[in-house]
């Protein structure tokens, strides 16, 4: 608990330190993870590399979704190429995507009039019902979910490393 966000309305104070606690703890665990790293998938697990690029796309489609906008063909691009993306983004591109996410994400909730956040919302192709809270509310627990799966993964891969390291000094 950090004290009140400047500018982000009371209600949507939890959607923005999830966004930031997010932030900061990816940019912790993916910091000094080389290339090889950051796209290993240990055990068929989704890698770091993903899970940042998931990150960033996804956020900005749930609060695409919670201004009552569709997606935008770009946005429907990133998407497709989230799984197998090529070239693969470098580690400083897609924390530039994953913080002007948050920094998007942060700027739409400091102009969200709460009188909205009960409005209904559609969700995709299948439009599926939500609300502009909802949608909001399910960006912050999605980022929550991504950054732990980071944090878990980037364990992994650096233990892999460290074990390599081992067995052959031994």
């Amino acid at each position: 608990m950090r004290g009140p966000l400047p500018g982000i309305p009371p209600l949507l104070q939890p959607v923005g330190h999830s966004l930031v606690m997010a932030l900061e703890e990816v940019e912790r665990a993916v910091s000094g993870l080389t290339k090889e790293q950051l796209w290993l998938a240990p055990g068929g697990a989704a890698s770091c590399g993903f899970h940042l690029m998931h990150l960033a796309g996804s956020t900005d489609r749930l609060f695409t979704y919670a201004r009552g906008e569709g997606l935008s063909d770009t946005q429907r691009a990133a998407l497709a190429a989230e799984r197998t993306p090529d070239p693969r983004p470098t580690l400083d591109a897609l924390l530039a995507g994953w913080r002007a996410a948050v920094d998007r994400g942060l700027r739409q909730l400091a102009g969200t009039d709460h009188v909205t956040l009960l409005d209904p919302r559609l969700v995709g192709k299948a439009q599926l019902p939500s609300t502009a809270l909802g949608l909001l509310f399910h960006a912050a627990e999605h980022a929550q979910r991504h950054a732990g799966q980071i944090v878990t993964t980037a364990k992994v891969v650096r233990g892999l490393a460290q074990d390599r390291r081992t067995s052959t000094t031994v």
